[in-house]
C-alpha cells in the first residue's frame, strides 16, 4: 500500500470507513466497491478500505481480534511473527533482563507489539516509510514504542540506549520470490551478526529451511512451529541463550509450549519396526533433534536416513504424534489394493516420507468404494520401501 492510500484511510474519514465495512466477503466485495463508489466515495480510498479488510480477514490466523484494529500491507503480513510466537520472542528479552529493545527491521510492528505488550520499551525502525507509518499506527496504544523511517542499522545503539536488538531481515525480493541466500537478506545476515559486537543481547529470526551450515557457531538457534506449521528459526545471543549454543525446538500446540533442547550429537540407533510409530513435529526435524524423540520413546529410527522413530511402547510425548502399528507389508500397487478392499476401506489417509509415491495419484489407482476409514504410512524399513497400515493413538 501506498503513502496516499495510508494518508487517505488514517484520515477521519478513511477510518470511519474502515471500521464500518461488514467482516470480509470475496463474494461481496465487488458489489460492496460498487455502492460505495454510487455513494461518493473516492475510488482510491475503497480500494484502500476493502484491501485492508481483506487483510485483516487473512491476519486473524495470526493476530486474532487485534488484527481488527491494525493496518497490514501484503507483503508486511506474509513475513510478520504470530502473536503467540512473538511472545515467546519478548520473554527472552525480558528475561534476559533488557529492557529498551530496538527492533531495526520492525515491518508492521508485529514483534515491536509483543515486546511492548510486556513493558519493554522499543525502538523500531524500517526503511520503507509506508511500512513505517503502518507500524506507528499498530503501536500507537503504547506510549513507550517509537517508530523512525531509516535504517535500524544506522542507529547509534549506545547513544539510544540500546540493550537488546532484534531483527528480522528481509528474504523475499520486490517481486515476492524467495531468497535463500543470507548474504542477499535485506539487511544482510553478516550485516545483522555485526551488531552482537556492539549489544551481545541479539535475536534474529529466520526462515527456518536455513542450512545448518549457515549458522553462526556461536548461537542458540531454535525452530519454532505452530500447530504443527514449522514458522521460524530464531537465533539467539548471548544473554539471550542462557541454554548456550546449540539447537533447540520449541513446538506450540493447542495452547500450549514445549521445548526440546539437544542433549547429543550421537545419531540415534535404527531397528526393527515395533509395535508404535513416532513422527516428530516439524520443527524438531527441522532442529536435528529426532534423536531426542528416540531417546523419550526408547526407540529407534525405521531407517538411518527418515525421520519416523519406533517403538515397541506407548510412551507420550507431546512434540511427536504417535501412531499404533496395526499391519506393514512391502509396498506393492496390487497387494496393497487387495489389502485395503478386503477391509471395506474407502476413506484413506495417506503420509508418506521418504518416497516418491505420490499421495493423490496412488489414491486414484487404488479405487476404494468401502465404509470404513483407514491410515497408512509410505516410508522406507532398512532400505526397503514399505507401507506401514497404522491407527493414531
Amino acid at each position: 500500500m501506498d503513502r496516499d492510500g495510508i494518508a487517505q484511510l488514517l484520515s477521519p474519514a478513511g477510518w470511519a470507513l474502515l471500521s464500518a465495512l461488514p467482516p470480509y466477503d470475496e463474494s461481496r466485495t465487488l458489489a460492496l466497491s460498487e455502492r460505495m463508489r454510487d455513494e461518493g466515495i473516492d475510488p482510491a480510498l475503497v480500494a484502500a478500505a476493502l484491501t485492508q479488510s481483506r487483510l485483516r480477514a487473512k491476519a486473524a490466523g495470526k493476530f486474532g481480534t487485534f488484527a481488527d484494529g491494525m493496518l497490514f500491507t501484503a507483503a508486511g503480513l506474509e513475513q510478520a511473527t504470530r502473536l503467540s510466537v512473538g511472545a515467546h520472542h519478548a520473554r527472552r528479552f525480558r528475561d534476559a533482563g533488557s529492557t529498551r529493545i530496538a527492533d531495526l527491521t520492525s515491518g508492521i510492528g508485529a514483534d515491536a507489539m509483543a515486546f511492548a505488550g510486556i513493558g519493554l520499551r522499543v525502538l523500531a525502525t524500517d526503511v520503507d516509510e509506508a511500512t513505517a507509518a503502518i507500524a506507528t499506527v499498530n503501536l500507537r496504544h503504547f506510549p513507550d514504542a517509537e517508530v523512525r523511517h531509516g535504517d535500524g542499522l544506522a542507529l547509534d545503539l549506545e547513544a539510544e540506549g540500546i540493550d537488546g536488538v532484534y531483527a528480522d531481515p528481509a528474504r523475499r525480493t520486490s517481486s515476492g520470490s524467495r531468497v535463500f541466500d543470507p548474504a542477499a537478506y535485506e539487511p544482510s545476515l553478516d550485516a545483522v551478526l555485526a551488531v552482537r559486537e556492539r549489544v551481545p543481547a541479539l535475536g534474529l529470526k529466520l526462515g527456518p529451511g536455513i542450512p545448518h551450515t549457515a549458522l553462526p557457531a556461536d548461537a542458540q538457534a531454535q525452530w519454532v512451529s505452530v500447530d504443527s506449521d514449522v514458522v521460524e528459526v530464531g537465533l539467539w545471543f548471548g544473554p539471550l541463550a542462557p541454554e548456550g549454543p546449540g539447537r533447540s525446538a520449541l513446538v506450540l500446540r493447542d495452547g500450549e509450549a514445549h521445548v526440546v533442547q539437544q542433549t547429543s550429537e550421537e545419531r540415534p540407533p535404527t531397528g526393527a519396526l515395533g509395535g508404535y510409530l513416532y513422527e516428530p513435529d516439524g520443527a524438531v526435524i527441522r532442529a536435528g533433534l529426532v534423536g531426542e524423540t528416540a531417546a523419550q520413546v526408547h526407540g529407534r529410527l525405521l531407517d538411518a536416513t527418515i525421520a519416523y522413530v519406533t517403538s515397541d511402547a506407548l510412551v507420550p510425548v507431546p512434540t511427536a504424534t504417535a501412531y499404533r502399528v496395526l499391519d506393514s507389508m512391502p509396498f506393492g500397487l496390487k497387494r496393497l489394493r487387495t489389502y485395503l478392499r478386503g477391509r471395506d476401506v474407502g476413506t484413506l489417509t495417506i503420509k508418506k516420507r521418504g518416497t516418491a509415491v505420490v499421495p493423490e495419484q496412488l489414491r486414484r489407482q487404488l479405487d476404494l468404494r468401502g465404509s470404513t476409514r483407514a491410515t497408512i504410512i509410505l516410508t522406507r524399513v532398512a532400505g526397503s520401501q514399505q507401507v506401514l497400515v497404522v491407527e493414531p493413538v
